[in-house]
């Protein structure tokens, strides 16, 4: 039985992001917004399966990716940060010819190069809940309008005051 011959000039499907379910059906992406969605998916289509950590993603590059002003990513920037899908290994700086740095961010869903293991701090991210107030005896409709004619009052005291006030 003859074998297929190896086709040395393969094309795959590509490079492509891959969101996986467990990271999908955490409480953290299921409350972020459009905006970082997109955000975090341009961050993981730097990711080329080795340099994690090391992601150079700057605001600006952010705005021109995403087609939105540089002053709109750096809340998406920061939601994403405090929800733990991303954390910044550098900050951003001004080198020494004046020329400034990017970002360098890493992916928390993944360990970093430098031998980290994955954070997934998003894993345990759970939406704050509004305190509670404390209970208060429910009113009934027309309690705050004129006395005399909220429920369990008689109609007549206040036509006897009336009376009264005219004589």
């Amino acid at each position: 039985m003859a074998r297929k011959p190896y086709n040395r000039n393969k094309r795959g499907a590509g490079r492509h992001v891959q969101l996986p379910e467990w990271l999908q059906a955490s409480e953290a992406w299921a409350t972020l917004k459009p905006g970082p969605r997109a955000l975090y998916i341009e961050l993981k289509r730097r990711f080329n399966g080795s340099n994690n950590g090391r992601i150079i993603f700057s605001h600006r590059d952010a705005a021109a990716a995403l087609h939105v002003h540089r002053n709109t990513v750096g809340p998406w920037f920061d939601e994403l940060q405090a929800r733990g899908f991303v954390f910044m290994t550098q900050a951003p700086y001004l080198g020494p010819a004046g020329i400034g740095k990017a970002s360098i961010w890493a992916l928390g869903e993944m360990p970093t190069t430098d031998g980290k293991p994955a954070q997934k701090a998003f894993m345990r991210w759970s939406e704050k809940q509004k305190p509670r107030t404390k209970k208060r005896t429910a009113r009934h409709n027309g309690c705050d309008s004129q006395p005399g004619f909220g429920p369990g009052q008689e109609q007549g005291v206040l036509k006897t005051v009336t009376q009264e006030a005219e004589t």
